[in-house]
């Protein structure tokens, strides 16, 4: 029947001790114990914490259970053998350990003897020779039965047949099995008997009973009156467990009173075991005892000797020789691993258990005990939780960053002089966690395109760096919603999520997109994932892919409009001016203006920067009426880009010299009676639409000169031209040469109408103009810059307080 008991005691992660008790010799697979029920555990907690069993000595004699939670006997168990020939309890202990926590449970297993052996004489026969001298009440000490049994169970008695000569006297030592003697009766003859047998019983006190018996041969002798005699009946001495072979231990020596003949002495042990004479000897004829064997004061603390003296005639006597080792320190420390971590979060919290160490020391007292240690520095501590048991724990906070991997030396060190140490080295890796954002390697990033570039270009390589590692450190990228104008700058540009390179999704134009900012977003693998934001400015740089465009002289497709020349014009007479813009930036709008091509190359010239067309020398009258001026306008960039734009110039002073020279070089063909009739007409409509205009401007500017504004009259230069102003230009002779309303900038979709009336020819022209809304000018030219001949005069409104448009 198995009995137990439960102490419950707490420190830190480990609680709980359980003893049991068990008969030796159960058949494997016998029950033990309910270690689930005695501890108070639910069953599944042994599977959980993958409970098992850990023994100290590396034998286990039991196992667990862990389905049913019953300690259940795994081998044979021999009391006998585990516990050798001690008289006390025998028992053994084991560990149950349970993980996620850490729980520690000590079981204490006593084992019960059972009547498993019978009493045993170490030799089949004994032979004594006897003096027939002996008399009555001699006593002849017989070699004793020996019984690994305990207890009750353990040799109880002798008995001796036949009993004619013979009884037997037993006697007790201390610490020694009960000894046997054979006590004579009565006198022995050896003349009528020389040999005598009896039979020696041996029985102990189990149920069943057991015995052993052992044959008992007497050779009766001639007359030996007196047996050796030991001056005590015990010796006892002490030595070290590190003492030498063949070391001198003690000498022991026994007298005989007899005569020679029976004197001389030999010394023998007596019912020695293997391992008494593994240990010592004897010298049979001195009674010297030396060690020839290695003491171990953590095997045997002590060991018991019986000698026996015997002289020649068969007397003899005993006495016990008590040997007790005493402890050096010569055992080093022992660690064994009960539980261990190799890897740890860097977000451990303090306190975090990484392993439990079992330490064990062989020596006793001061020289048996241990204390663990670890090097300071480190960020962890050990400390012990039970006896012989040692926890490692994090004793602050870890980051993988600054250090990924530690090396733990726990060393433990005995209390020796001198202490004896061991050490071992317990790897620990930290594991990342999420706790670092990308990092860029700059603030903002500034890229540049070069204009008319082709789409998928790359334009600028981002790297982020992030100190975690794996997923953690893996980086992608993206972009930012944000809007251009109204436009995702999605659309301008994408990123390669994994390389960070930024491409350029689409052909950009400088004229229509200068600069733009992009955020992009680097974003780790992490659960959650972090993430960095950097501004990206992207430059769109200019190229020369626009060619100048000319805005003066209007070129029309079926009409000439002529610029009229005085013959009375001074040296350095405007004609007029070539105005011509570039869409591009920079050096690329850079233009100059070159005579391409002159009637008469010697009366004109081009101011190279202006555009400005002068006389050069005084009009005569040999110069024919009709000239005509081709002139290129070149813009500064690399290869530059040029356009052409005739100009016609009349030399006349009237009208009709004008329009008898310009009728075959305004058009090729004739034109019928019809034609001319609906140009007069339009001609007239425009004249009065012109007059009506020039008189409400007048009118206003009395109006602003008397309400304080100021109203001028001036010669025009060649950037006094404003879009948002009412313009008027007049020739010498006083008819209007044209009428130009514009409205708005060059971006706007407002109307512009010019209305062109030659005085030069029969056919007056009227020509309505519509500007071209694919132009975009922003920021550029708002006006059409003309400069008129110097008797040219210009009435401009100077106040336009609601900045009003005429259409």
């Amino acid at each position: 029947m198995t009995v137990f008991t439960l102490s419950t005691l707490y420190f830190g992660g480990t609680a709980g001790q359980v003893r049991y008790s068990v008969p030796e010799e159960m058949a494997p697979g016998s029950f033990v114990g309910d270690i689930a029920k005695d501890l108070g555990l639910d069953a599944k907690r042994l599977i959980t914490g993958k409970a098992k069993i850990f023994s100290k000595n590396g034998r286990e004699y039991v196992d667990l259970d862990r389905e049913r939670g019953h300690i259940i006997i795994r081998e044979r168990i021999d009391r006998e053998s585990l516990c050798a020939s001690s008289m006390s309890a025998c028992s053994f202990s084991f560990e149950v350990i349970l993980e996620n926590p850490i729980e520690l449970y000590r079981v204490t297993v006593e084992i019960l003897d059972v009547n498993d052996n019978s009493p045993a004489f170490p030799k089949n026969e004994i032979e004594i020779e006897i003096s027939e001298s002996a008399t009555p009440g001699a006593r002849f000490t017989l070699e004793s039965a020996v019984d690994p049994d305990v207890g009750i169970n353990s040799l109880q008695s002798y008995s001796v047949h036949p009993t004619d000569h013979f009884t037997l006297k037993k006697q007790t030592r201390s610490g020694i099995s009960k000894n046997v003697e054979l006590v004579l009766q009565t006198p022995l003859d050896r003349e009528r008997q020389q040999h005598m047998y009896l039979t020696l019983t041996a029985v102990d006190g189990g149920t069943p009973k057991r015995s052993g018996t052992v044959k008992i041969h007497i050779i009766i002798l001639d007359a030996n009156d007196n047996a050796p005699v030991f001056p005590q009946d015990s010796y006892k001495i002490s030595v070290p467990e590190n003492t030498a072979k063949g070391t001198l231990l003690t000498t022991v020596n026994a007298t005989d009173a007899d005569t020679e003949a029976y004197a001389p002495i030999q010394y023998y042990f007596e019912h020695a075991g293997a391992s008494i004479n593994e240990l010592f000897s004897i010298n049979a004829t001195t009674g010297e005892i030396r060690l020839i064997g290695q003491l171990d004061f953590e095997k045997s603390p002590i060991h018991e000797l019986s000698v026996q003296a015997k002289d020649r005639g068969g007397l003899s006597d005993s006495a016990e020789v008590i040997v007790e080792v005493t402890d050096v320190n010569d055992n080093a420390p022992t660690m064994a691993l009960m539980s261990y971590s190799n890897s740890l979060p860097e977000n451990a919290p303090p306190g975090t258990v990484i392993a439990m160490i079992n330490v064990q020391d062989g020596d006793s007292e001061e020289n048996g005990r241990v204390i663990c240690t670890i090097d300071s520095s480190l960020p962890f501590k050990i400390k012990s939780s039970l006896t012989d048991y040692y926890s490692l724990v994090t004793d602050s906070d870890l980051d993988r960053e600054h250090i990924s991997e530690y090396n733990i030396t726990v060393t433990a060190k005995d209390g020796g002089s001198p202490p004896l140490s061991s050490s071992k080295t317990l790897s620990v890796k930290i594991s990342d966690i999420n706790d670092h954002s990308p990092v860029f390697e700059h603030e903002t990033y500034n890229a540049f395109i070069m204009e008319n570039n082709s789409p998928s270009l790359s334009v600028l390589s981002l790297r982020a760096s992030d100190a975690d590692l794996g997923p953690n450190a893996r980086i992608s990228y993206f972009i930012g919603e944000s809007d251009y104008k109204g436009t995702p700058v999605s659309s301008l540009v994408s990123i390669n999520s994994e390389s960070g390179v930024i491409y350029a999704t689409k052909s950009f134009d400088y004229e229509q997109v200068k600069s733009f900012s992009i955020n992009v977003k680097a974003q780790d693998g992490g659960s959650p994932p972090l993430s960095t934001n950097v501004t990206v400015n992207v430059f769109i740089q200019d190229q020369n892919d626009n060619a100048p465009q000319i805005l003066y002289p209007v070129q029309s497709g079926g009409s000439v409009v002529a610029e009229i020349v005085p013959r009375s014009a001074d040296v350095g007479y405007l004609v007029t001016k070539v105005v011509a813009v570039d869409v591009d930036s920079g050096q690329n709008a850079w233009l100059s203006y070159k005579l391409l091509k002159s009637t008469d190359r010697a009366l004109f010239e081009i101011g190279t920067q202006n555009g400005e067309i002068r006389t050069i020398r005084q009009v005569t009258d040999k110069d024919a009426v009709k000239q005509k001026l081709t002139v290129v306008v070149e813009d500064n960039g690399q290869p530059s880009r040029s356009a052409t734009v005739n100009v016609n110039v009349a030399l006349a002073d009237s009208f009709p010299e004008v329009l008898s020279e310009f009728s075959d070089f305004t058009h090729e063909k004739e034109y019928n009676d019809n034609l001319t009739f609906y140009l007069v007409l339009a001609l007239a409509v425009v004249s009065l639409l012109s007059l009506f205009t020039f008189g409400i401007l007048l009118v206003r500017c009395v109006r602003a000169t008397t309400g304080g504004s100021a109203c001028c009259m001036r010669r025009m230069d060649s950037d006094d031209f404003r879009a948002r102003n009412l313009q008027l230009q007049l020739n010498s002779d006083g008819p209007i040469k044209y009428v130009e309303v514009l409205g708005g900038d060059m971006l706007s979709h407002s109307q512009s109408f010019r209305s062109c009336l030659s005085p030069l020819s029969e056919f007056s022209d009227f020509t309505l103009v519509k500007p071209s809304s694919t132009l975009d000018f922003k920021d550029m030219i708002s006006v059409l810059d003309v400069s008129l001949p110097d008797n040219a005069w210009t009435f401009e409104s100077l106040q336009n307080p609601r900045n009003e448009r005429i259409r």
